[in-house]
């Protein structure tokens, strides 16, 4: 089946060949060598374009460009990079037998996500490898696998965020067809797929843009990796197009049935109307009938990008991932209260309730972590579905000094109750691979710039600075025993054991993880597709909280003591019990909460409407 998304710039087959083309504004020669051959000299129009067709070249031939006598430059929309990033690009054939053509998606009330690293998910590290374990991710109940990004980069391991050719799928994981195998082999199971693309910066190592195209870079704003993306000069069309094409690609060319945008505080736009705002109405657009959905990373938890029509349908972006909600529970969990928990440490269960209740603990109040300024913006008007919750991500995993998971920092009754809540919350719930067992491995920090020894010695360099701040790696022997990013044995240590999730107690959690996610496609997704009235929160005592959504389905209430002490409240009358943990009862209409301990009730619907 043909599936081949076209865009003004790539290298793309036709009847004639395959037309090539390159922005390259600042350019005094470009020359294409396809298949090693002659230097073919290409002309450019006025906008910079240097378009040419090669009526030899087909799918499977490679090619560079050479800018100025400099050769060995890679496509920057290559769709394939066989040998990496400083090898030449590689023509695709865009032909795939896609199994599942009628596949539409689902609605995005029924997403639990799944966070995955191709790279550690399996022994392997591929595309392939991870299909193999599509059945054990369908079997939990997971209906959404967002992948981190996969956009080609130097070396063979990567967290993804240092990404230099945003449409090659990276090699180190398989080809696109590989992907595409994936993805198809995904759909067949009801699972949909995501993927965390960047458009705020671009990798320290093997980017050319600047020797071609330094207009694609400015000054004016700036990034905490790097030069800052300039997409508000008025001739940068065609920057805004290359990265309104990128998602489009995902979407049209590989199915992905959503994006996840990195950290797009850092993606600075002045124009009107936002970057932000022309790849979603671009990609609404492109989806067409199909459930296409977006998210967003963003620490100034902005939510007028999360706004909703008035049938309740998302205007641009669906949902943000929720840091608050995952410091709130930290702090609750661990006791921590270094870094940007301290904004969370003083009042933490008050914090929860405002985020299970309202979206973001901070609505404009001052952060000390922000030097005080204001942070976030008023959330409460917009649906739980409008937030991505989670108890961990590779963030907040990885950015440890060792990458220890919340398994190895908590208690396991503390955090079975925490994976109750955030499961049975109306929000929308993400799981961190390997967490529906406790898995044993971390998630550590990991590059390869083994082409470029002193970057590679600067990130070691960088990541022990940045401990050096915290109170128990002051001391120089401390901070040595943080793990080199660079080295391989870091990489290999984050890979995922598969095998352990069927001993105990990784069995234990991988049984009760499984029944919660049973319990919410049974209780909580019928309420949010029946439509979300509003929500409220109570604290009871010094460690009770009590949170309330309507529905125009039902209510929904989560009664929790999160401490010493005994919490005691009426049940609803005709409500129902859905879950409970150990320490929670119920007698003569009232619930008995001892300790750390919840439950979580279901009820007819009340009130008025929305």
């Amino acid at each position: 089946m043909f599936s081949l998304h076209q865009m003004p710039f790539g290298a793309e087959p036709s009847a004639e060949g395959v037309r090539f083309s390159l922005w390259a504004p600042d350019a005094e020669r470009v020359q294409l060598i396809v298949d090693g051959g002659e230097p073919i000299d290409v002309a450019r129009d006025g906008e910079g374009f240097a378009r040419v067709i090669v009526a030899s070249a087909g799918p499977g031939s490679t090619y560079t460009w050479s800018i100025d006598g400099q050769t060995g430059i890679p496509d920057p929309a290559s769709r394939f990079q066989p040998d990496g990033v400083f090898s030449p690009s590689l023509v695709t054939n865009p032909s795939f037998e896609w199994r599942g053509t009628e596949w539409r998606g689902r609605p995005w009330e029924q997403a639990v996500i799944y966070e995955v690293h191709v790279g550690t998910a399996t022994s392997a590290g591929t595309f392939d490898a991870l299909a193999e374990r599509l059945d054990a991710i369908a079997d939990l109940g997971v209906t959404m696998i967002e992948l981190m990004p996969i956009a080609e980069c130097p070396g063979a391991r990567n967290w993804g965020y240092d990404g230099v050719l945003p449409f090659a799928p990276n090699s180190a994981y398989g080809t696109p067809d590989s992907l595409k195998r994936l993805i198809d082999s995904a759909h067949s199971r009801g699972i949909m797929m995501m993927l965390d693309v960047v458009y705020n910066h671009f990798g320290p190592s093997g980017n050319f843009l600047p020797l071609y195209a330094k207009s694609f870079f400015t000054d004016r704003h700036h990034t905490p990796w790097g030069e800052a993306i300039d997409f508000d000069a008025k001739d940068r069309q065609a920057v805004r197009d290359f990265v309104v094409h990128n998602a489009l690609y995902w979407i049209d060319e590989f199915r992905f049935d959503g994006l996840r945008l990195d950290a797009v505080h850092a993606i600075n736009d002045d124009s009107d109307p936002h970057v932000l705002t022309e790849i979603a109405e671009a990609v609404h657009a492109k989806a067409g009938s199909r459930h296409v959905h977006l998210v967003i990373e963003n620490e100034q938890n902005a939510s007028r990008w999360l706004t909703r029509d008035e049938q309740g349908k998302p205007k641009q972006y669906n949902a943000q991932w929720n840091d608050d909600i995952h410091h709130c529970w930290h702090v609750l969990l661990t006791g921590e209260a270094e870094a940007y928990y301290e904004d969370y440490a003083s009042t933490p269960l008050q914090g929860l309730g405002r985020c299970l209740s309202e979206g973001f603990a901070y609505q404009g109040e001052p952060s000390a972590h922000a030097g005080g300024k204001p942070r976030g913006e008023v959330s409460a008007h917009l649906p739980p579905q409008a937030f991505v919750a989670f108890l961990q991500n590779h963030d907040q995993i990885g950015n440890r000094a060792f990458g220890e998971r919340l398994s190895a920092l908590s208690e396991p009754d503390q955090l079975a109750i925490a994976h109750a809540l955030l499961i049975l919350s109306p929000q929308i719930p993400l799981l961190f691979m390997g967490e529906e067992w406790s898995a044993s491995t971390p998630f550590q920090f990991f590059v390869d710039f083994s082409d470029d020894p002193d970057l590679s010695n600067a990130v070691r360099d960088g990541r022990r600075r940045e401990f050096a701040r915290f109170k128990s790696f002051a001391d120089h022997e401390s901070s040595a025993r943080i793990p080199d990013p660079t080295d391989e044995a870091t990489f290999g240590a984050s890979r995922l054991i598969w095998e352990e999730r069927v001993w105990p107690p990784h069995s234990d959690v991988l049984g009760a993880i499984r029944h919660l996610l049973a319990l919410r496609h049974e209780h909580v997704v019928p309420l949010l597709s029946s439509g979300w009235i509003d929500a409220t929160y109570e604290m009871r005592g010094e460690f009770g909280l009590e949170v309330r959504w309507r529905f125009a389905g039902g209510n929904l209430k989560f009664l929790m003591q999160l401490g010493p002490g005994t919490l005691r409240a009426a049940a609803d009358d005709e409500s129902d019990i859905v879950w409970s943990s150990a320490g929670a009862s119920t007698d003569a209409g009232t619930h008995i909460l001892e300790g750390w301990s919840a439950v979580v009730s279901k009820g007819p619907a009340r009130g008025a409407t929305r």
